[in-house]
């Protein structure tokens, strides 16, 4: 079976997402019924919900929405990534009233839809510092020449378990390998990392198949290695490339020739070692 570590769910409804309206093809409900329906049918039995970027105000809103969906007779969801904005003051008071709360699992600021500069703050590194040694993980999403950015934080904060999105976003549609690759196994050096194969296919141009992705892929996960390394569909971002089914099934094609052990690693016991799922 698969955990599922990065799962959006959209409900214009109850939330708003400002950053929609630039993303036509997604500007619109992705509720957890049509996820369920289509994960069960591909073998996921966990999934953790990754935040959407909602208006600011409303971050604590999508954590409650998700906490009701988590409480329904055999939900899916176990866990929760919360937003955050470790550039503010308030952050402090923010993560003390998510301490009490079992479902939020770990925190992600997008640093890719900011000014490159903004985790260089002081603000945003000491309110980092407050994560360490603690139970939450810190997502990192970020482009490839944000990297290095992403690796100073790495270093700043060694005692965070930091998680590297959609194998640190390599731009697939161009070709591009560089300086993606050299970034990717650099970070891979910091034990307090890993990688999230997830994402891909949207970074792929329409006529992608499995060979397109799997130098990405399997570059991350070699530098990685298999004990460092955790699943993701990124549904709905990933139907810009394909739909659930489609990246599960290039998932599979991608892992053929691995043993047993390395396909579960990848696809479930390393997610419920990190967030100590049941």
């Amino acid at each position: 079976m698969i955990v599922d570590t990065h799962l959006h769910l959209i409900n214009k409804s109850a939330l708003t997402y400002p950053w929609l309206g630039g993303v036509p093809a997604l500007d619109r409900d992705f509720l957890y019924s049509t996820y369920e329906a289509e994960a069960r049918r591909v073998g996921i039995d966990t999934a953790l919900h990754m935040e959407v970027d909602v208006d600011p105000r409303e971050i604590e809103m999508e954590t409650s929405e998700v906490g009701q969906l988590s409480r329904r007779e055999g939900s899916l969801l176990k866990g929760a990534i919360a937003a955050c904005r470790p550039e503010e003051d308030g952050f402090a008071a923010y993560l003390e009233r998510q301490q009490g709360d079992p479902l939020v699992k770990g925190f992600r600021r997008v640093l890719h839809v900011v000014p490159d500069d903004l985790s260089d703050g002081a603000v945003f590194r000491e309110n980092l510092k407050r994560l360490a040694g603690s139970r939450f993980t810190f997502d990192l999403c970020v482009l490839p020449h944000q990297i290095p950015k992403a690796i100073a934080l790495a270093d700043l904060v060694p005692d965070l378990q930091f998680v590297l999105d959609h194998c640190g976003v390599p731009d697939i549609r161009s070709g591009a390998e560089h300086p993606w690759c050299e970034h990717i196994s650099e970070i891979a050096r910091r034990p307090n990392v890993v990688a999230k194969i997830s994402g891909v296919v949207a970074y792929a141009d329409e006529s992608w198949n499995a060979e397109t992705l799997r130098p990405y892929v399997e570059h991350t996960i070699g530098v990685f290695g298999w004990d460092r390394v955790v699943w993701g569909s990124d549904w709905p971002v990933c139907t810009l490339g394909g739909n659930l089914s489609t990246w599960v099934a290039t998932t599979h094609a991608l892992l053929n020739g691995c043993s047993p052990d390395e396909r579960t690693k990848l696809l479930s016991a390393n997610a419920r070692r990190i967030w100590r799922l049941a």
